[in-house]
């Protein structure tokens, strides 16, 4: 009889405790793992502006399965959660305890005035750090609260619930006695009824037109989805002062951005408009971009932007017209946006390819050509009046540069040289920003008549990370490091500013992160924070960053945990190896050092370092680079290197002692799983392999997939070769793969796992599949993950510890 899909549905033909026809309920793992699980995540650190206060903020654990229960309806490529108007995704910018803490006196306090269980999210601090506007998202609702810093009181604003499906959810006036919010339309009545009865086929139609387009999930299928996206996703936007008074601003409208003039004088808005699309998400549907006052009344019709669901394929393809407009931060009221100048086609030959342009209020005369550059527009650093840097980039070379110009005349004041946008080694780090009035980020500036900024770099090297603060003279070129973290800690910077305030948070392979306080002009510390050790059972581990050669030279690192009191005279270990490959255009970027040997371990539902407690040596991001030199493209030899990269590893780690070849297992989600089932299919290299919401038949992506730019058409070799699909009859060694049901992840669909099953099945392999309800592609509850945790488990003690 076959099986029905209820609840957990398990496939598979080892000798389990229940048979492949029996559906199972949720298991734990041993129960080593599952503390690992509950145990809490590490503290979220904010600062106010003067970095006198401090936000302590705790993420949840994972969520039960019936609160990811709750119903998801896909809207234009969102997610959204009806019951609250908010989109459902991992747990990110979430949190469940919010403590400030006075960084002078040590003194911490909480707030009062919130409902005994909440849900903080959309922080945002007012212009002048007195106050921390954020939403609370109930499940029923998402309510707009404020909080006083000074006496300690939160309080609920309005009764109207917010929309936080899309756009901007909440901000603050620059004068910092109003919050910008965007609330469910009062007069948007009862959700659509979806029609019993069709009214005719749903047709779509292509008159000779090149429309290539990627795979997504979550389109618009049919008029009735139409209605529910206009359902969920128009907003109301409301001015709230302080004391809970509203006033609309506008009309509802679907918002995909809105922001303030660095003055408050103007509010910037971008609308999205009809004909929607049953090809593309929203970010691709018409756009109107108008300038409104204050009080939501039009001043400018800036741009009408069409439904882009035409153009070409490729990373450095953008629409034609205007976009990515912003206000300039160091101004009371200019706009600036740039705008293609070779149709958004990369493969126009042209000059130049993107130009800056700028229109100050009135906004009633022609715009004016700021800068134009021979690459794709990547951002602009504002300063002042004086100096402004124009960021671009070249995905197709992996190429950035940046410009030094006047903002106000466009003149060139300082060409910084071409780099390699894939060079870690000579980043120079994220610019340290002071907030404009309206919360946009300006440039920080040192005393003296040239332009020096500060910048705060991740330290990439040779011995690994080293998080450091530099000084950097953009005329003269002259850099000076003011902090570079120390082994064998890893320190990395928190917050700035040029007086020589430095708040750093500090961890080591044995300490849990925690925040110190540096003046960097007496070189006098001070701890800030006391966070205990999420993990003590992990006390003792072994860790290490390893650094091994891959044949072709291209050094190659993972990071290596092995169990507490193990010895090399206890004999080698099974072992489990994680990772992801990553394209690279040049071998001395692939060979560069990633991560840092001192780091506090820190898990996650796609960590592997769960099963050092179990007795196995972990190698963790251990490094897959596809490297693809001048015209050849890194997939050209994807499966050769796969493999030279995974035969280096292991020969490695069997030469230290520490491994047994014979028992070693090889694992990763999403392209990581693509890898497994590649390895698995083209090597005798492994025990076992572990694909978590991988995709599998490459045809099933044929406008591209990851760093691949090419299509099926273009490269058809590329795409079968690298598909394990294609080689499912060669997969012998045992395979585990999960997948979530409903996972929305471009080109991940669950179908991908599902054929992969049955083709290997269906040639004999030994091979179990696991469907999670309710997860997307990363998994979200905690009786999911936990399963997850027991069938990896369960497999690697059958086919990898206990291999016979």
């Amino acid at each position: 009889m076959k099986a029905q899909l209820l609840g957990l549905f398990l496939i598979g033909g080892l000798t389990y405790t229940v048979s492949a026809q029996e559906n199972l309920k949720y298991q734990l793992p041993p129960q080593s793992i599952v503390d690992l699980v509950d145990a809490p995540s590490n503290p979220v650190i904010q600062f106010n502006k003067t970095g006198s206060i401090m936000l302590i903020l705790q993420s949840p654990g994972f969520a039960s399965i019936e609160d990811i229960s709750q119903p998801v309806i896909g809207v234009a490529g969102l997610k959204v959660t009806p019951n609250n108007n908010s989109t459902a995704a991992e747990v990110s910018g979430v949190y469940e305890s919010l403590i400030i803490k006075d960084v002078k006196t040590g003194k911490e306090s909480r707030l009062s005035g919130l409902p005994a269980k909440y849900r903080i999210t959309n922080i945002s601090w007012s212009p002048d750090g007195n106050y921390i506007a954020f939403s609370n998202n109930d499940l029923k609702g998402v309510e707009l609260w404020v909080a006083d810093i000074k006496s300690l009181k939160a309080t609920k604003l309005s009764n109207d619930l917010l929309n936080d499906a899309v756009g901007t959810t909440l901000q603050w006036h620059p004068d910092g006695k109003h919050i910008l919010a965007q609330f469910i339309s009062p007069s948007r009545g009862t959700k659509p009824e979806e029609p019993m009865v069709p009214t005719g086929p749903v047709i779509q139609e292509n008159l000779g037109v090149v429309t290539p387009s990627r795979t997504y999930q979550y389109l618009l299928k049919n008029a009735y989805d139409e209605q529910l996206m206009d359902y969920y996703l128009t907003s109301q936007l409301k001015s709230v002062d302080l004391e809970g008074n509203a006033v609309n601003i506008a009309t509802p409208q679907i918002y995909r951005a809105a922001s303030y003039s660095p003055n408050g004088k103007y509010l910037m808005v971008q609308t999205v408009q009809k004909p929607y699309s049953y090809l593309v998400p929203i970010n691709y549907f018409p756009l109107n971009t108008d300038v409104l006052d204050a009080s939501g009344k039009l001043v400018k019709a800036l741009y009408r932007a069409p439904l882009a669901d035409k153009l070409p394929t490729g990373f450095d393809v953008v629409a034609t017209g205007p976009r990515n407009y912003e206000w300039r931060a160091d101004a009371p009221e200019t706009l600036v946006w740039a705008e293609a100048q070779d149709e958004g086609n990369p493969k126009n030959n042209v000059p130049f390819r993107d130009a800056l342009f700028a229109l100050k209020a009135p906004f009633d005369q022609q715009p004016q050509k700021l800068f134009a550059m021979a690459t794709r527009f990547g951002g602009v650093e504002w300063g002042n009046a004086s100096y402004a840097i124009v960021k671009e980039r070249w995905r197709k070379d992996r190429t950035s540069k940046m410009t030094l110009i006047n903002p106000e005349t466009g003149k060139v004041l300082k060409a910084m040289p071409t780099t390699s946008s894939e060079n870690a080694y000579i980043d120079p780090g994220r610019f340290v920003h002071a907030k404009a009035a309206n919360g946009d980020n300006m440039l920080v500036f040192d005393k003296g008549s040239q332009p020096t900024v500060y910048t705060i770099g991740t330290g990439a090297s040779p011995q690994g990370d080293r998080p450091f603060v530099m000084k950097w003279n953009l005329i003269s070129n002259k850099q000076d490091t003011l902090f570079k973290s120390k082994a064998p800690f890893y320190e990395e910077p928190i917050y700035f500013d040029k007086s020589g305030s430095l708040f750093i948070s500090r961890e080591s392979t044995a300490e849990t992160p925690n925040v110190y306080a540096i003046n960097l002009n007496t070189k006098k510390e001070q701890k800030v924070t006391n966070f205990a050790d999420p993990y003590p059972s992990l006390k003792g581990v072994q860790k290490s960053l390893l650094s091994y050669p891959r044949k072709d030279g291209v050094k190659l690192s993972a990071t290596l945990y092995l169990p507490k009191d193990y010895k090399k005279e206890d004999g080698p270990l099974p072992v489990l190896i994680w990772a992801y490959p990553r394209e690279f255009k040049s071998l001395s970027a692939a060979g560069e050092v990633k991560g840092s040997p001192y780091r506090f371990t820190r898990l996650a539902f796609r960590s592997p370092v769960f099963w050092v407690t179990r007795g196995y040596a972990v190698l963790d991001n251990a490094d897959m680079p596809i490297v693809g030199v001048g015209k050849n493209e890194p997939n050209d030899t994807f499966l050769e290197q796969i493999e030279d990269n995974a035969t280096s590893l292991i020969d490695y780690i069997v030469n230290m002692g520490v491994a047994d070849r014979n028992r070693i297992a090889v694992g990763g989600h999403s392209y990581g799983a693509f890898m497994t089932a590649n390895l698995l299919a083209h090597t005798k290299l492994f025990a076992a392999g572990i694909a978590r919401s991988g995709a599998y038949n490459r045809t099933l992506t044929p406008f591209g997939f990851q760093g691949e730019e090419r299509t099926y058409w273009q490269a058809p070799e590329v795409y079968n070769r690298m598909a394990p699909f294609n080689y499912a009859d060669k997969i012998k060694t045992p395979l585990l793969m999960t997948h979530g049901i409903d996972d929305d992840n471009s080109g991940t669909f669950p179908i991908q796992s599902e054929r992969l099953y049955s083709a290997v099945k269906g040639h004999g392999g030994t091979v179990r599949l696991v469907m999670l309800p309710k997860e997307f592609h990363g998994y979200r509850s905690r009786e999911s993950v936990l399963h997850t945790f027991w069938e990896q488990d369960s497999w690697l003690e059958k086919y990898v510890k206990n291999k016979k």
